[in-house]
């Protein structure tokens, strides 16, 4: 009998802490002051890509906290979704605290509430995990930041456009040139990234070859909405593929498809992305929807300590 209260206690309560591995705590006391316990601060990688926006973060990429994002990621501890969501949710307000107070009306850059846009994982890495940590994490900071009075909202927006290898083992050039081009927003997507400020969100940023990636993208999709519908059109021509872009305003449950809210839904946006058009790339190039900053839970530790003017 103890044996089965023991073992249906592991179906309620955690077994061990993400972080240390001390039993019966999801992130003991000594863990999460690791991962909030600090002011999240401005991390800089070297060498630094063309184009990362500017990136705050909750703490170093080590020890405890690494654990703790590793079996949120790979080994499936999804109730640290909430603490790490709380962390991110601490980025996110400096990083827009560093930017500045919106400017009155218009969307992007300027006013309108915050949309979190997560890094999109690789669509085999998320069916072998059964979810994508980084969305899952920035669902709930979005919850933790509405908590604390500031409208957000989930907007995932960005799509995979082609194949991209393993990241691990990459050097800073080769992860760039391994990501270059590979991230698009998806049709439809673009005129809801112009309704907020735009903030782009990761678990863990090491070289940055990812989030300068994500911005890439989100500025290419500057282009008029009637251009963004011609290019899906082009790309879907003969097709009946479609799909809703949703901005989720409440927590949604990974591989399930139930939320806690209803999402605000816009139709027409392609299940699979458009390829931006040259002359979209150029008007994004030249200053179009551009984010606010870029949050992280976690950054190299090397990265706390570089400061430019």
């Amino acid at each position: 009998m103890r044996s089965w209260w023991r073992d249906l206690g592991d179906l309620v309560l955690p077994a061990e802490c993400g972080g240390c591995g001390r039993p019966r705590a999801v992130l003991c006391a000594a863990c999460r002051t690791a991962l909030t316990g600090a002011e999240p601060g401005r991390v800089r990688p070297v060498p630094e890509p063309p184009g990362l926006p500017p990136v705050h973060a909750a703490a170093p990429y080590a020890d405890a906290v690494r654990a703790a994002l590793l079996a949120h990621k790979e080994r499936g501890a999804l109730a640290l979704s909430r603490p790490l969501g709380a962390a991110l949710a601490g980025a996110v307000r400096a990083g827009l605290r560093a930017a500045g107070p919106a400017p009155c009306g218009g969307g992007g850059a300027g006013g309108g509430p915050v949309l979190l846009v997560p890094v999109p994982s690789a669509r085999r890495a998320v069916r072998a995990r059964g979810h994508d940590p980084a969305r899952r994490i920035a669902y709930a900071a979005a919850g933790e930041l509405r908590r604390t009075g500031v409208p957000a909202g989930v907007l995932a927006a960005l799509r995979q456009r082609r194949p991209v290898a393993d990241q691990s083992g990459l050097g800073s050039r080769q992860r760039l040139a391994n990501l270059a081009g590979a991230l698009a927003v998806a049709p439809g997507c673009g005129r809801l990234l112009r309704r907020g400020r735009v903030v782009l969100v990761d678990d863990v940023m090491t070289t940055g070859a990812s989030l300068a990636e994500a911005a890439r993208a989100v500025r290419a999709a500057s282009s008029s909405p009637r251009e963004q519908t011609e290019s899906a059109d082009r790309d879907g021509e003969g097709s009946s593929n479609s799909a809703s872009a949703f901005v989720y305003l409440g927590e949604r449950r990974e591989g399930t498809g139930q939320q806690r809210k209803s999402p605000t839904t816009w139709r027409g946006a392609a299940r699979h992305p458009a390829r931006p058009s040259k002359e979209a790339e150029r008007k994004g190039a030249d200053g179009g929807v551009a984010p606010v900053c870029a949050a992280v839970v976690a950054a190299s530790p090397d990265a706390f300590g570089i400061h430019r003017n």
